[in-house]
């Protein structure tokens, strides 16, 4: 596999992102955060300032704030950044109810009918309780049925995880609590020969996007979010304007 140029360790440090945040520093930024360019995307208090539906204005009320998470309860629908990425490093946390399913997309754009058709995923998974625990390729912190993830990394249902992607052109590297769990690059010949070899070779726009939204995902289980944020990496890309198109379906039926 190809290696990342810019070790992400590196990365980490000289933005001075930490792995863990106290009890009462969530939800925001530090002051070496905020000299090295990261932006807050949920405050703890108002979901709608950075995010909004998949093909939508507003967050659907599925989407709940409860004790400063992002939390769905019910169909609400994918949830996308309002501006577009090109090269980022996303941060996030995360804590999936028992059994459940969850997954954050990427570089994602709004002319087909669900985020998963043009943007890779991270699995957000309970490993233990449900049945992608089973497949590494699917497990959580994998690059969802094209990079397996390492046993390990995730933490039981109920406890917070933090995952990470960096994004710098077609070198990815995905960290969950530290742990990195998949490093690709897009423009490897092993990178076409698994996407040749995958459910994604029916999708012509998958992971073809130079840029676009992230992408929080409604499988139709209960999972929370938090320290939400994202360090663009030179000139970030203008924030579009919703598709004027319907409503996409919930993608709990037909999501992967």
């Amino acid at each position: 596999m190809n290696r990342i140029a810019i070790p992400l360790s590196v990365l980490i440090l000289a933005t001075g992102l930490g792995f863990a945040a106290d009890a009462d520093d969530q939800n925001e930024l530090t002051g070496a955060e905020k000299a090295a360019g990261w932006v807050l995307l949920f405050d703890g208090d108002h979901a709608g300032e950075h995010l909004r539906a998949y093909k939508g204005d507003k967050v659907p009320d599925a989407w709940k704030v409860e004790d400063d998470c992002l939390v769905l309860r019910g169909k609400g629908g994918d949830l996308v950044t309002k501006d577009e990425y090109k090269d980022f490093e996303f941060s996030i946390d995360w804590k999936i109810s028992e059994g459940g399913n969850s997954g954050i997309m990427w570089r994602v754009t709004e002319d087909h009918g669900y985020p998963w058709e043009t943007g890779p995923e991270m699995q957000v998974l309970d490993d233990a309780k449900h049945a992608d625990g089973k497949s590494r390729l699917t497990s959580a912190g994998a690059c969802y049925a094209l990079y397996p993830a390492p046993e390990g990394a995730v933490k039981p249902a109920g406890q917070w995880n933090t995952a990470r992607i960096l994004v710098v052109g077609p070198k990815v590297t995905y960290t969950l609590n530290g742990v990195t769990t998949a490093e690709f690059d897009m423009s490897s010949q092993e990178w076409k020969d698994k996407l040749a070899a995958s459910k994604f070779k029916s999708m012509p726009d998958f992971g073809k996007r130079p840029a676009g939204h992230i992408a929080i995902q409604d499988h139709g289980d209960v999972v929370w979010y938090r320290n939400i944020k994202i360090r663009p990496i030179g000139a970030p890309a203008a924030a579009p304007t919703p598709a004027a198109a319907p409503q996409a379906p919930k993608s709990t039926a037909t999501t992967p």
